[in-house]
């Protein structure tokens, strides 16, 4: 467990607290980071551990783990649960296991642009789906990485329709949605760690794997992967969190800079998605991988999706009723 000492002043922001903590004790948290630095989940975990340091004088910093160094990222999500590791940054498909309700988000098709992503995880269904995971997890959430879609990329040609798919062997996560939904396409996933995807990519155990373009430039698929296919189906989302027994231990004031520099770095991490994403795109046309887009608007892949993969889904995400309010908040109504 983990204390901030010192007297806190119960008016006085979080900011200037620690000027006049001379005698706070110097503190050191560690966080995993799912992915190798240069993504979007080092991008964050980097922007939070400046805000902690600023925020706390230099008192307090943040440790990065990178590229699963502290262990896979479900692993983490129950290491944070049971108190044994202070923060984590991971896909929001491996919250997902623990903490059913938050599955919502990796439905294939609610989330159709960035704008929706943080609508509705800055909002009154994110602060649900947040005080869900603290209950069923014993993890809380306190900022967002925002990532892109998850495109599909494979070794073997050009994928524009579900035909295409035919064939080929595709990584998926183990997340129950995204599996039923390659095969809801007429996929047999491949359920593989993130720490081995490469190297199957690379040994030909698998044929392709799908993340964000910013992901796939991390981990420098690139080398191992040629083609590239702009589907939507999910907008990854990858949430910074923090283990709950951590967190109630720590100060009220340390309590809410947690909290400031989470939503700072959230804020940040939005802003270098839209800068950085086509930059990113364009380097790895430059490398070598060719991008296509399904045709007439990705409309085939969507009606199988939706139609196939939601229904068997709303009992796990808490009824009909939780994506019927999510949509509705974009805007939109279930087909």
């Amino acid at each position: 467990m983990k204390f901030i000492k010192g007297v806190v002043a119960p008016l006085i922001t979080s900011v200037s607290l620690f000027a006049i903590l001379p005698m706070a004790s110097a503190e050191t948290f560690k966080m995993a980071v799912g992915d190798a630095a240069g993504g979007t989940q080092w991008e964050l975990g980097h922007k939070f551990k400046e805000l902690i340091s600023d925020k706390t004088a230099g008192k307090t910093t943040v440790d990065l783990f990178p590229n699963g160094q502290l262990g896979n990222e479900q692993d983490t999500v129950n290491n944070a649960s049971m108190g044994l590791l202070d923060f984590s940054i991971i896909a929001i498909n491996n919250v997902t296991p623990f903490s059913p309700s938050v599955g919502l988000l990796t439905m294939p098709y609610v989330i159709l642009s960035a704008e929706e992503a943080k609508t509705l995880t800055q909002g009154k269904i994110g602060k649900e789906l947040i005080q869900n995971t603290i209950k069923d997890a014993g993890v809380r959430i306190v900022g967002w990485a925002y990532s892109g879609f998850r495109v599909l990329t494979n070794s073997k040609r050009p994928i524009e329709s579900l035909a295409d798919l035919k064939g080929l062997v595709i990584r998926v996560p183990r997340n129950e949605i995204m599996m039923s939904t390659y095969q809801a396409w007429g996929v047999n996933p491949t359920p593989m760690a993130w720490s081995e995807t490469f190297t199957g990519l690379q040994l030909g155990v698998v044929d392709g794997q799908d993340n964000p373009y910013m992901t796939i430039n991390a981990m420098k698929f690139n080398e191992v992967q040629k083609y590239v296919t702009n589907i939507r189906y999910i907008f990854s989302i990858e949430p910074l969190i923090i283990s709950e027994s951590i967190f109630q231990a720590q100060k009220p004031a340390m309590q809410a800079i947690i909290l400031e520099a989470g939503k700072e770095a959230t804020d940040y991490s939005y802003s270098f998605l839209l800068e950085s994403e086509e930059k990113i795109r364009k380097s790895l046309v430059a490398k070598g991988m060719i991008i296509s887009t399904p045709s007439n608007g990705e409309k085939e892949w969507i009606d199988v999706a939706t139609k196939k993969v939601w229904p068997k889904f709303y009992n796990s995400i808490g009824g009909k009723v939780k994506l019927d309010n999510a949509l509705a908040t974009l805007g939109r109504t279930a087909n």
